[in-house]
């Protein structure tokens, strides 16, 4: 019971590092969380500041969620798969309901990612191949997220790592479609940015 609450305390405090929030405020001098679609997030970032810095935002978030489950790895004994799904969830809950932040965060892609590639590199390369593909043919980030969401479900029962795995991504999904709801709005109503639309732009005033 302690392993347990120990790999979910680092998951979560390793989330809450909001890199949106903190780049935001440094270099933009403004809470990323006022403009856009409203939450601290790499797709978010992109919408609102451009591309380039949403990549290192993406990037940081990613970087976090692996690092989180290699503290797991090297530092917990003998740890078990589910500790390491129990870890990722928690990094994706600490980076969407960080406690410094009155618990409004981001929506946890770039975090789910980095969670594929601290289990296994090969389902992180996969994972990315799919977001990015469907990203780019749809021109919907949001689309892109929830194709990741999917496969990740899918992945876990292929490879059999059991049904509290399974039930923890299946929980991982239902959060990010919630979240993404408004996009998904967006899109049928012909409101949502494009992906095209963001690489474009390089950075927005404010």
């Amino acid at each position: 019971m302690e392993k347990t609450l120990l790999v979910i305390l680092i998951g979560y405090l390793m989330g809450c590092l909001q890199w949106s929030y903190i780049l935001g405020k440094m270099l933009k001098k403004t809470d990323i969380r006022t403009l856009g679609g409203g939450n601290a997030g790499a797709s978010n970032t992109v919408t609102v500041f451009g591309w380039k810095m949403g990549v290192v935002v993406g990037l940081l978030d990613i970087l976090k969620a692996i690092i989180s489950i290699l503290i797991i790895r090297y530092f917990i004994k003998n740890f078990t798969t589910l500790d390491l799904y129990l870890n990722g969830t928690s990094v994706i809950l600490g980076h969407n309901y960080p406690f410094f932040m009155k618990f409004k965060g981001g929506k946890g892609t770039a975090s789910t990612l980095g969670m594929l590639f601290g289990i296994d590199y090969r389902l992180g390369i996969i994972g990315f191949l799919v977001i990015l593909g469907v990203t780019v043919f749809t021109d919907f980030i949001a689309l892109g997220t929830i194709s990741l969401v999917i496969f990740f479900i899918l992945a876990t029962i292929y490879l059999g790592f059991g049904k509290a795995c399974i039930l923890i991504t299946t929980f991982i999904a239902a959060q990010s479609i919630y979240k993404h709801i408004p996009n998904l709005k967006r899109i049928l109503a012909k409101e949502e940015d494009r992906l095209r639309d963001a690489l474009k732009k390089k950075q927005q005033n404010v």
